[in-house]
């Protein structure tokens, strides 16, 4: 298995698929790389190399007590495009890893990248803010926390149940169910409480206007994790020329759900 050291000494885990020009995936709370198998191994059965970590304190990375900020986790990606001597890269980020695919680009800018995917993105603010009241309130984020605390493995598990729609008519697998719990299980206690302070308290806003880099913005219409008008609505409108598509009835997970037109999106715009 792949994996390299952090500069702060944290091990992080990663995938190398294929050959091709690349793309790096950062996944979204409480999982790891393994949401992306499906996008993939159909990005690298079309001609693409494709990479994909566990962020630090998820999945097989290592689980310091410290370094669950947006900073750090734009650090470890820097640290890993310049490993692997990746250029022209495109950045896909889901969920709370469309933050650190952002904060990337403003931190170390966008010499080696090509291209920018969001995908159900936290981005550019999460909670709600006396200037942003479409957010969602602080009580919420303080509620996931008290779960965690209180039965890790039960709030998850409920979790899953909006994340893939279920409650809106979803079908989904009991494996894929069982997958996801088991992932999010495999994280750090501490990664998962600090990651919910981290990306509820983010402010992306100025960041979103210094992208230069062609962006696709993907959300679904019935997110009832990362509503799309407090989110990916106010993203599109940030970034310079970006390209929004709406997943109709399309809930949080629709990696899993609408996975064949994403595979489809994505390869289109990799080959745009």
């Amino acid at each position: 298995m792949a994996r390299f050291t952090t500069s702060d000494g944290a091990e992080i885990y990663f995938k190398d698929w294929g050959t091709g020009k690349p793309a790096l995936f950062s996944h979204g709370w409480p999982l790891s790389s393994d949401m992306w198998d499906s996008q993939m191994l159909f990005l690298a059965q079309n001609g693409y190399r494709v990479i994909a970590f566990d962020r630090r304190g998820f999945g097989r990375s290592s689980q310091p007590w410290d370094g669950n900020t947006y900073d750090r986790f734009a650090d470890d990606i820097a640290e890993l495009i310049e490993i692997l001597d990746l250029r022209d890269v495109t950045l896909v980020g889901f969920s709370m890893g469309g933050g650190d695919v952002t904060r990337y680009l403003t931190r170390h800018g966008s010499d080696r990248v090509a291209k920018l995917v969001l995908l159900g993105a936290v981005t550019p603010v999460f909670m709600k803010l006396n200037d942003h009241p479409e957010g969602v309130d602080a009580a919420v984020f303080d509620g996931i926390i008290e779960g965690l605390v209180k039965d890790r493995a039960q709030f998850l598990k409920d979790f899953a149940v909006p994340f893939y729609g279920i409650n809106h008519g979803a079908e989904i697998s009991d494996g894929v169910l069982g997958q996801t719990q088991q992932i999010a299980l495999q994280a750090s206690l501490r990664s998962t409480i600090e990651c919910v302070k981290a990306f509820s308290r983010l402010d992306y806003r100025e960041d979103m206007k210094q992208i230069t880099v062609p962006t696709l913005i993907i959300h679904g219409d019935d997110d009832q994790i990362v509503p799309f008008e407090a989110t990916g609505a106010l993203t599109a409108k940030l970034v310079p020329g970006a390209v929004l598509k709406v997943y109709a009835g399309a809930p949080h997970g629709f990696a899993v759900t609408h996975g064949d037109q994403l595979n489809a999106d994505l390869l289109s715009f990799l080959q745009s």
